[in-house]
């Protein structure tokens, strides 16, 4: 919940350039939801392509005061749409029945889901950090074909990473989307967990992308204060 129309324009608008040949990647930015609209109009022709940072368990439109679909999302620009970030799982009551219901209905829209896993402090120091994000990973992910797996991307987020100026080493990054992908072959087969993108999520900064990114399981980033300025968030896209 960061930036006024104005502030998200301006952002996205100094961020184009800084990323205009950034082609080893694809390059998304979540604006709030009121900025969506405008700042798509704005990067139209550009490589930056835009999320929601959240969307409803439903297509259908009806009665759902405060929602927002996904084939909502995708009409005003958005090819994205994140889902089960970690505050939506501690705050706001989302669960992995959920986050499976909003995947389901972003695919169905023609979006790509940015679906977040992720233990908190408490979960990890029990030694539990595999077994819970498997679990989410199982019940999030359940029912999906292959065909819609190679519309997710998977984000994982040690919750006890984010805002804190913590960050997982490397090592334990790896360790954990090293895990991720052997539950996708689980559930989906080998080819689609060597295809599907595992994104890092924790306190990412310009100084410390490129020691993740040279991790061999690290595919991206979902960046979260580091993205607010278009610098910063350029120099962790051009990180090589």
């Amino acid at each position: 919940m960061y930036k006024t129309l104005g502030d998200a324009v301006n952002t996205a608008l100094e961020l184009k350039p800084l990323v205009a040949n950034s082609n080893h990647c694809e390059v998304v930015i979540a604006p709030v939801f009121t900025a969506l609209k405008t700042v798509a109009d704005r990067l139209e022709g550009s490589n930056v392509r835009i999320a929601g940072q959240d969307c409803a368990v439903q297509n259908e439109f009806g009665a759902h005061t405060g929602e927002i679909a996904p084939a909502m999302l995708k009409d005003v620009g958005c090819s994205h749409v994140i889902i089960g970030h970690s505050e939506r799982r501690q705050f706001y009551g989302e669960t992995d029945a959920s986050v499976n219901q909003k995947t389901r209905a972003a695919i169905a829209a023609g979006m790509t889901a940015i679906v977040c896993v992720g233990e908190m402090l408490a979960e990890r120091e029990a030694g539990n950090a595999e077994i819970v994000v498997k679990g989410q990973l199982i019940k999030g992910l359940d029912g999906l074909t292959v065909a819609d797996m190679e519309r997710i991307i998977i984000a994982y987020e040690p919750v006890w990473a984010i805002g804190t100026g913590k960050t997982a080493t490397p090592e334990q990054a790896q360790e954990m989307h090293g895990h991720i992908r052997r539950t996708v072959a689980e559930t989906h087969g080998e080819s689609i967990a060597q295809s599907v993108r595992i994104l890092y999520g924790g306190s990412v900064k310009p100084d410390n992308i490129a020691t993740l990114m040279s991790q061999t399981d690290v595919d991206g980033a979902l960046v979260g204060g580091a993205s607010l300025e278009a610098v910063s968030f350029s120099q962790i896209v051009n990180y090589k």
